[in-house]
């Protein structure tokens, strides 16, 4: 028996690279992004550790060139989404047993895996399955998944070492159980991060995961399974399976063993899972643990004295990096008129300046979009807007399918506060702005809260103090992570723990013991050093 008290010491934060012309990495990651490009994958389900080919396959492809063929994954029957649940529930047992710091050791593995020599090839597959550009997959398919991996690790040994006082004759522990169950892990396209962090956290606390990908992240999820399994995970403690999300997912929510539900996704998806647990709640061994982040409608508050540079800048990346496919971009501005005219002269240098076009080529800023419904969804509220008579496209508007599926950056002017483009989520490069005049800053704050029922991210932009803490205590609610003068977006493991209320989710905190402390079932422990040996009290006896 091995003893001692362990410690995972707190990480730094993983260093981002530049891909500067060059460079060393971006010449290693050149090279992997033609490798990929001359191979096509066979990506099979990964149950109980064993590749598992159904030859019902869909190809995985380039949003920007929806033409190639990344390679070919095998969908998820009834049968296999049974065999995923079976092969957590018996891995169950063994991985709850194995010490928390051999666990832990497991996934501090995986993050110096990818830290090393898988980093390239995680961001190449993010950069053709996701169209995301270097910049944007070194700092989630690397340096965002390794912080999840060696924060995690450092949060969930810190709360093992959390007890308990005691008092005299006695002795009390806290016992950090794993849930009773297997959880499901459902993840998202637009981050790699997310489908590595989601069912990493619960199984660094000894919980088993049947974990469901994104159909269009398919791709990367296939190396972060390589890595971990590398890195030493057991069979069976997370199963990858790919398919339908309602065909697996009522498949697993009705099953008695769910312990609970990591989600990132849509807020129509989430509340429909929850819905349906709900609805089967009598039928569980325990009631599940439902942590989702969903949607957003991001604000950026501008205050007549802001920096104009500072909020252009802002407004740009915040809303058109990575094409706006963030949960927390930047997709509706409210900006004084003094500053309106000077603001959208340099929005509009930055604009012209911009390239569009795949991200091979590391001179383009904007890259496609993920997908056809994704293009159809967005280019639908871009024409709509172009008819409306109460809104203005003045910049962008422009969309290509032909080759890929490309969405110029878009702005739109409004003067309706309750426009549609102000209030839906529309993920895509889309910014819509309303002016108003200076003297209602006070009432555009209410505005700004009461306008979406999303609260995830939001800005404000000033140099004035009280205005600050004016949108600070107006906007309390409206988001869960808050920037003062910078963009909305850009959220780091370890220093701003990322998640949001209202419709946006429930607010647990990826990569915080927040998130972690979700995913354990504690246990007191009393041991009584002097028992009684007599029923009757003091207070008992005659005076």
């Amino acid at each position: 028996m091995i003893t001692g008290r362990f410690a995972v010491k707190r990480p730094t934060n993983e260093t981002v690279l530049s891909y500067a012309p060059g460079t060393p990495e971006r010449r290693i990651l050149k090279e992997e992004l033609d490798r990929q490009l001359e191979e096509k994958i066979d990506m099979p389900l990964v149950i109980g550790g064993e590749r598992v080919r159904t030859g019902d396959t869909r190809p995985a492809t380039c949003p920007h060139d929806h033409g190639h063929v990344l390679g070919e994954y095998h969908m998820a029957g009834e049968t296999e989404v049974g065999q995923a649940i079976e092969a957590a529930l018996a891995a169950r047992k063994s991985w709850a047993a194995t010490p928390w710091y051999d666990r832990l050791a497991i996934f501090m593995k995986a993050a110096d895996l990818l830290a090393g020599k898988y980093r390239q090839v995680l961001n190449a597959a993010t950069m053709l399955g996701q169209g995301k550009s270097a910049f944007q997959a070194e700092i989630d398919s690397a340096c965002e998944l390794i912080d999840f991996l060696r924060f995690n690790a450092h949060f969930a040994s810190q709360i093992y070492g959390e007890q308990l006082d005691s008092d005299s004759g006695e002795w009390n522990r806290m016992d950090y159980r794993p849930l009773e169950g297997f959880v499901f892990a459902v993840t998202p396209f637009n981050f790699t991060a997310i489908g590595g962090n989601l069912p990493t956290a619960p199984a660094m606390l000894g919980n088993t995961v049947v974990w469901k990908p994104a159909s269009s992240a398919v791709y990367s999820a296939a190396y972060i399974m390589r890595i971990l399994e590398e890195a030493g995970l057991p069979p069976g403690v997370i199963n990858l399976v790919y398919g339908s999300g309602r065909q697996i997912g009522d498949l697993v929510l009705e099953h008695p063993d769910l312990a609970g539900v990591h989600f990132t996704g849509s807020t129509a998806v989430f509340q429909g899972m929850w819905n349906t647990v709900g609805n089967n709640v009598a039928n569980y061994r325990t009631y599940p643990r439902l942590v989702g982040e969903t949607g957003g409608k991001d604000f950026v508050l501008v205050h007549p004295s802001a920096d104009v540079d500072v909020v252009a800048t802002a407004l740009t990346r915040g809303a058109f990096e990575y094409q706006g496919q963030k949960c927390s971009a930047a997709s509706r501005a409210y900006v004084p008129r003094s500053l309106w005219s000077k603001l959208w002269e340099t929005m509009s240098a930055q604009l012209d300046d911009m390239k569009v076009g795949p991200p091979t080529d590391f001179t383009n800023f904007v890259n496609a979009v993920i997908d056809r419904g994704a293009f159809e969804d967005i280019t639908g509220y871009i024409d709509r807007a172009r008819e409306a008579e109460d809104a203005e496209i003045i910049a962008g508007g422009g969309y290509d399918d032909s080759t890929g599926f490309f969405v110029e950056p878009t702005v739109i002017l409004t003067e309706n506060p309750d426009f549609e483009t102000m209030c839906e989520e529309i993920f895509g490069p889309v910014l819509t702005i309303m002016p108003y005049d200076d003297a209602d800053y006070g009432e555009i704050i209410g505005v700004v809260d009461a306008t979406s029922p999303y609260a995830l991210t939001g800005s404000v932009m000033a140099r004035d103090r009280s205005a600050i803490e004016a949108a600070l205590a107006g906007l309390r609610n409206a988001a869960g992570n808050f920037y003062i003068n910078d963009k909305p977006t850009g959220a780091v493991v370890g220093r701003q723990p990322f998640g949001g209320a209202r419709a946006s989710g429930t607010n647990d905190k990826a990569g915080s013991r927040w998130n972690l402390m979700r995913w354990m079932s504690p246990r007191t422990i009393k041991e009584n050093m002097v028992p009684a040996t007599d029923y009757r009290y003091p207070f008992m006896d005659e005076a």
